[in-house]
């Protein structure tokens, strides 16, 4: 999958969203999931921002795993 801006940060908003809209206890679980990998945000003042490629890499790699458990 290309994207026009690979580096694009994304609020924790974006995330869950993206992620199916997830709650944001769900987020803090994954990120607190050593096992899970899910990826670091970039914190920014208060903020925390994530990169959008990380988090769909992400997705696409928990989707390819799913596809080979049910084969």
């Amino acid at each position: 999958m290309q994207h026009k801006h690979p580096e694009r940060r994304i609020s924790a908003a974006t995330v869950r969203d993206i992620c199916g809209g997830i709650s944001d206890m769900s987020l803090w679980r994954w990120l607190n999931d050593p096992v899970l990998g899910f990826p670091k945000p970039i914190k920014i003042g208060n903020r925390r921002y994530w990169r959008e490629s990380e988090v769909l890499a992400f997705l696409d790699s928990r989707e390819a795993m799913l596809a080979e458990a049910v084969s």
